[in-house]
């Protein structure tokens, strides 16, 4: 027979389980977007070094470019993690509370909308990555597929009598 819930031996096991689910999934995830996000910091200053050494002095063009670009890097590091963090924070409160006490009758628009804010995270990240960063959205509008106009204005040949 297929159970859609879990039977324990023991509170503890439950527990334990509840704590490592919202740690994995929850903690671990934040970890890994700040860790990535500071690696590729870490990379962009170094071509940006490398940059300067080849060119001699850094331009305050380039210079400025590059602080642009590491500035860019570092909020959309900060507002997608925040992100993450405030929208998934409610639907992992209500399974931890469910996985604890199975009695515990949470309200359906708790569940609902705590499941909301989860999926609208989802939806969400790609336009933040779209707003936040520029070369994807060169690349993005790249993609697009637009008609071509001739550069000819259009005249109208129908005149009033």
């Amino acid at each position: 027979m297929c159970y859609a819930y879990v039977f324990w031996q023991n509170e503890i096991d439950k527990i334990v389980f509840s704590f490592y689910h919202c740690i994995s999934y929850y903690v671990l995830t934040i970890f890994i977007f700040t860790f990535c996000y500071w690696r590729i910091l870490v990379v962009i200053r170094r071509q940006a070094r490398v940059m300067a050494a080849h060119r001699g002095h850094a331009s305050s063009a380039a210079q400025t470019q590059s602080n642009r670009i590491q500035s860019s890097v570092i909020r959309t590091m900060i507002f997608v993690s925040a992100f993450y963090a405030i929208l998934w924070f409610p639907f992992y409160v209500c399974g931890f509370l469910f996985d604890l006490n199975p009695n515990y009758t949470l309200t359906d628009s708790a569940c609902y909308g705590s499941l909301f804010l989860a999926l609208l995270y989802i939806c969400a990240n790609p336009i933040i990555y779209v707003s936040k960063l520029d070369p994807v959205k060169q690349v993005l509008l790249g993609m697009i597929r637009c008609k071509k106009t001739s550069g000819q204005p259009v005249v109208n040949e129908l005149q009033p009598a």
